[in-house]
């Protein structure tokens, strides 16, 4: 089980499990992971709760839950070192929300970049979780007095949220929460389509060519990176107006740590359809080992279930602390 120490500080990150997740989840959060879990307290959700703003297919659902945890696992994080739970298996997170509720206006929520997002591309369901999303993911992370929080350029504006009601109501009711800090890392932070690389790589996206699966097998990713949109130019190079080129450089680096520069020298001379097959080569070879485990591990569905049980236990009573604390402040009476 996890130890934790008031000597570190904490990070907190969810991932929906709401679609297969893609290379831009893998290279901007989850592959930075297993790089805290030694020097920070760590908890890593699936927001099962967020995932319910758009409908879902109740079997797929569950079975994406246990997916994005075995994905967890597969990529490096420890069960024994990182606290890796499941949102509904913990209340707290709920309860808090509805809380943070009546501390966030309703301007504040409007000017969400998601909501707007969101509710063009589900008309038919613009409903109130939709609209409140911010909130609930600013108690999931203000629950475990979270220092550190790993983001993508797309949630930023919903972290910043996090922190104006993080200090409005300590304003209100003295130091109740910690303020959280952003880690956005400086490559891979936002990976745009394989179609249109001027958007976001988006796991719901319809069009599979645009969108690389780190469950993907070795010959599709390499006939999407194939069939990439770049530009009419023949130089690979990192320049502006040349988002496909650029989208490429960036996965080609983070995928082999080497720098834009080292990739632009190693391609100089060579043609887009060479550069594109290497892209794809570095990128299934890199996630082999990921997919093998993973695939070692959805087949165990009892031990899945253990770290289910035995994180959200930890993770209960970590969030415990926090909410009694701010119902204690609010006036709410508590029995014991």
């Amino acid at each position: 089980m996890a130890e934790f120490s008031n000597d570190k500080k904490t990070i907190f990150s969810g991932v929906q499990p709401s679609g297969n997740l893609t290379i831009g989840n893998y290279l901007g959060a989850i592959k930075n992971f297993a790089e805290f879990q030694d020097e920070y307290n760590c908890l890593y959700c699936v927001v099962d709760e967020h995932a319910i703003t758009v409908r879902q297919n109740p079997a797929e659902l569950r079975r994406r839950t246990y997916e994005t945890l075995a994905l967890y696992i597969a990529t490096g994080l420890d069960p024994e070192k990182n606290i890796l739970y499941v949102q509904s298996h913990v209340p707290c997170h709920a309860e808090l929300g509805w809380i943070l509720n009546c501390y966030t206006m309703f301007g504040e929520l409007s000017r969400m970049t998601q909501f707007k997002d969101k509710s063009a591309k589900n008309a038919n369901n613009i409903n109130a979780g939709l609209f409140t999303y911010p909130t609930l993911m600013a108690a999931d992370i203000l629950l475990y007095q979270t220092d550190i929080v790993p983001v993508g350029v797309d949630q930023k504006q919903h972290l910043e949220l996090t922190r104006d009601i993080a200090e409005r109501f300590n304003s209100v009711y003295g130091e109740t929460f910690v303020v959280p800090e952003p880690y956005i890392p400086k490559h891979g932070a936002k990976i745009a389509s394989l179609a249109e690389p001027t958007k976001k790589m988006s796991k719901s996206d319809e069009n599979e060519n645009a969108v690389v699966r780190i469950l993907d097998s070795k010959d599709a990713i390499i006939r999407k990176f194939k069939r990439a949109v770049t530009d009419s130019d023949t130089c690979v190079k990192y320049a502006d107006g040349k988002d496909g080129i650029n989208n490429l450089l960036t996965i080609y680096s983070s995928f082999t740590g080497k720098t834009i520069e080292e990739a632009e020298r190693e391609f100089e001379g060579k043609g887009y359809g060479d550069f594109k097959l290497a892209v794809g080569e570095a990128c299934a070879d890199a996630l082999a080992p990921v997919r093998a485990e993973f695939d070692r591990l959805i087949a165990d569905k009892a031990y899945l279930e253990a770290v289910m049980k035995s994180n959200s236990e930890q993770a209960y009573r970590i969030a415990r602390k926090t909410l009694s604390k701010v119902q204690r402040k609010l006036g709410f009476t508590q029995i014991r």
